[in-house]
């Protein structure tokens, strides 16, 4: 039975979008082709930052032809009721009906309608439009020319090309012509943006994750976070650390790269006198890197792992070293907010009223910024009162299991 291919190619999809839109993609087409009374074996969606895959097996060359008995007049209805009943059925003459007897209600006239069959690639090229056209993407653009026309095309991200194959596993396959905006369905596509943006001819799945690993993109997003994972961890150990593992950030990172190179940058050691957790977080949010840390030990080390998408001609250095600017950066900025958290507030005399109001301790930072929200009458909210309230609240509320109830009326 023959096998679809599927590739919708873009500028880069947002990482944390991806995943979702391979499962949609998935799902409102699969749900299109049953519906069109189309079967399959089984299909299984793919993503990279670039493009949206899928990989149908098995699919029925045609529908089943279905059949419907419709119900018309009695045999002794009026002739307007007949001629009614032969449009609506799509009958020329009644001699093409045929006549059921019912004991109670007479014998009336039946149609046996059968719909014939249709060729999967028309209901492919039927569906596929408006499947892009109505992708369920949160905040979907328009680009080109095209944009300024009404009814453009709008994708998450400039859509560039479509490949749409279908055949069966060992003989040739065809394109199923179809066009959304500017865009006709073709075999063409194009592997990593920088490392082989020539354009490739494909045939089939197979041969298409073959040809797209030569030039430069692997296809899995599975198989990217193994890769990131393993290179991640044997470069950590290498220099004596571990790698201190985040699924999340794993899961995104792998949406950012095509053709994952894993690096080691550094940063000095005297931002390690900052605590562990905003060093982690610093680095993981701005960079989208890993830590390390020594073995056996909680305080990181002054080793962090970036992963990149273009395989460097220098082995990665000027990478690394724009990484290491960025994150020695980051870094400074947050060494000097905890540094000055940590400070005692300049005017402690006003503050005593709050801490004694909510039993502060005034030796403590913490407490300090607590009391001095409440003795500048932060606004928490018009209809609930101050910070200062609202902190009331959350303490009256733990006690009793409640916390913050506060909600302002609608309205």
């Amino acid at each position: 039975m023959p096998d679809l291919l599927l590739e919708l190619r873009s500028e880069e999809i947002p990482a944390r979008m991806q995943r979702k839109a391979a499962g949609d993609l998935k799902k409102l087409l699969t749900d299109a082709l049953v519906e069109a009374g189309l079967t399959y074996e089984g299909a299984r969606e793919y993503w990279t930052p670039r493009r949206l895959t899928l990989d149908i097996r098995g699919l029925n060359t045609r529908s089943a032809d279905v059949r419907e008995d419709r119900k018309g007049p009695r045999t002794d209805a009026n002739e307007k009721a007949i001629e009614g009943f032969l449009r609506g059925a799509g009958l020329t003459s009644i001699d093409q009906a045929h006549v059921h007897s019912d004991p109670k209600k007479g014998d009336f006239y039946v149609a046996h309608i059968v719909k014939p069959g249709r060729p999967a690639e028309e209901i492919i090229a039927e569906v596929m439009p408006g499947i892009i056209r109505n992708f369920p993407w949160g905040n979907p653009m328009r680009s080109g020319a095209a944009s300024a026309k009404p009814g453009s095309l709008r994708w998450v991200r400039p859509l560039q090309s479509i490949v749409c194959l279908f055949g069966p596993e060992h003989e040739e396959t065809h394109v199923i012509p179809f066009t959304v905006g500017d865009i006709t369905a073709s075999n063409i596509t194009y592997g990593h943006r920088f490392h082989a943006p020539e354009a490739i001819t494909v045939r089939r799945f197979a041969d298409y994750i073959e040809k797209l690993e030569k030039a430069k993109v692997i296809l899995d997003a599975e198989r990217r976070k193994q890769i990131i994972a393993a290179d991640a961890a044997n470069i950590a150990f290498a220099s004596g650390l571990e790698l201190v593992e985040d699924e999340a950030l794993l899961e995104e990172v792998s949406g950012l790269v095509e053709w994952p190179q894993v690096l080691m940058g550094a940063f000095e050691e005297d931002y390690l006198a900052i605590p562990s957790e905003i060093i982690r977080l610093t680095i993981k949010t701005n960079q989208k890197c890993f830590v390390t840390r020594r073995p056996g030990e909680e305080t990181l080390s002054n080793k962090f792992i970036l992963v990149a998408n273009i395989e460097a001609k220098d082995g990665g250095r000027e990478i690394i070293h724009g990484n290491g600017k960025v994150v020695r950066a980051r870094l400074s900025d947050a060494k000097h907010f905890w540094t000055r958290d940590q400070g005692n507030l300049p005017d402690l005399e006003t503050l005593e009223a709050s801490a004694a109001k909510f039993d502060l301790d005034l030796k403590k930072p913490l407490d300090q910024r607590m009391a001095k929200l409440d003795a500048l009458n932060v606004t928490f909210h018009a209809k609930l009162g101050t910070q200062g309230d609202r902190v009331a609240r959350i303490r009256a509320g733990r006690r009793t299991g409640q916390g913050d109830r506060g909600r302002p009326e609608a309205g």
